[in-house]
């Protein structure tokens, strides 16, 4: 089983089965799909970027294929969004609030685990960012979409910070439970705050004068 500190680990499962039931509510809501559709795809979201972290980091079997929680977890989401689609549909806030869970807590553990594999600073940071938005961006493009992570209220960007708070942290010899969840909490408040306010990165002019 993994060696996260149990808190972490516990938030990690959380996220898994959130970014799940995102997931697979996205495909109900983006293509008609069968039950095998929505599963598949709610399972690509959950566990995704972080197959693309181990893949990258030579950690093979993926830690999603080694440790069993994390299919069982992921395949719950996508059959629970499946079944209760019309109703799940009504709990977008609580959604939020989970999915945000999960990313935050993706781009930490995703950040400590580049570096504990021996890359540097900005490659720990840059995997943190992919495990936390890379099945989202999965998912999106398997259902002919631009990839939300690209388009929506602040995502990558607080997985990025998350994850550059996690390096930090560690290189400087802070690291710990309470360093970790507190990278967790800068990036769920970022992108909470995204979320309620519909804050935007940045974007070309001819966007924001309408002319594109």
């Amino acid at each position: 089983m993994s060696t996260a500190p149990p808190l972490l680990l516990a938030l990690d499962f959380t996220g898994t089965f959130a970014f799940a039931l995102n997931g697979a509510l996205t495909a109900v809501r983006a293509a008609r799909l069968d039950i095998v559709g929505v599963v598949t795809l709610g399972m690509i979201t959950a566990l995704g970027g972080g197959i693309m972290r181990d893949v990258l980091i030579g950690a093979v079997p993926p830690t999603a294929f080694q440790q069993w929680p994390y299919l069982a977890l992921a395949g719950g989401g996508g059959l629970v969004a499946f079944a209760l689609s019309q109703w799940l549909d009504r709990l977008e806030t609580p959604i939020n609030v989970l999915d945000a869970v999960g990313l935050s807590t993706f781009a930490v553990i995703g950040a400590s685990t580049a570096l504990e594999a021996g890359l540097d600073v900005t490659p720990a940071i840059l995997l943190g960012g992919v495990t936390a938005v890379g099945g989202g961006t999965i998912r999106d493009t398997l259902v002919r979409r631009v990839p939300s992570v690209l388009q929506s209220d602040l995502y990558a960007i607080p997985a990025l910070i998350g994850a550059a708070v996690t390096v930090v942290t560690i290189r400087a010899g802070i690291y710990g439970v309470w360093a970790a969840l507190a990278a967790v909490g800068v990036c769920f408040v970022i992108r909470m705050l995204g979320v309620h306010f519909g804050l935007q990165a940045p974007v070309p002019p001819a966007h924001r004068d309408g002319n594109a």
